[in-house]
């Protein structure tokens, strides 16, 4: 898939380093956008960087660099597996508002159809209004709030929980 030169594609367990890159960028450049932290990820053995690849992640590259990232969890037991949940969404800054994250997340969501995910969902941080509006436009809408769902440096920060059904 195109989006602005960018090309995004699913990427595979030997590609673990790609996604190192990505991955810690994204914690680097947006602490406070992700319940993670760099310092946390940064310290994974490789065969725990390996491990996170068993669940799908979505890179964008341009000019061969990967730009944005969006990975898909979903849920194991039998009746919860038509969810799964959108994590580590990070666009570059300079690639913000020329639709790539719309399209990471239409290839995410038509994977996610196409292996019987029936509602995504996802956290957010109540401090990223740019980050609900975004998802608010996509056809997400706000379920419900973990009050305190994150501490960021000795604060405790909402999580806002989205969901969205995918159509058949």
């Amino acid at each position: 898939m195109d989006a602005g030169g960018a090309t995004i594609r699913l990427i595979q367990v030997d590609e673990v380093e790609v996604f190192r890159r990505i991955r810690l960028e994204a914690l680097r450049a947006e602490p406070s956008s992700f319940a993670s932290r760099y310092e946390d990820w940064e310290v994974l053995p490789d065969e725990e960087w390996a491990n996170r690849l068993n669940e799908p992640v979505f890179i964008a590259f341009q000019d061969g660099a990967p730009v944005g990232i969006m990975g898909l969890f979903r849920q194991r037991p039998s009746k919860m597996v038509h969810r799964a949940t959108i994590v580590m969404v990070y666009v570059r800054a300079n690639l913000r508002g020329t639709g790539l994250a719309g399209k990471l997340l239409e290839v995410v969501s038509d994977h996610a159809r196409g292996i019987g995910v029936r509602q995504l969902e996802l956290f957010v941080s109540a401090e990223n209004p740019a980050a609900i509006r975004f998802y608010q436009r996509q056809g997400f809408a706000e379920i419900g709030r973990i009050p305190g769902g994150v501490l960021e440096e000795g604060r405790e920060i909402d999580d806002v929980m989205m969901a969205r059904r995918l159509s058949g």
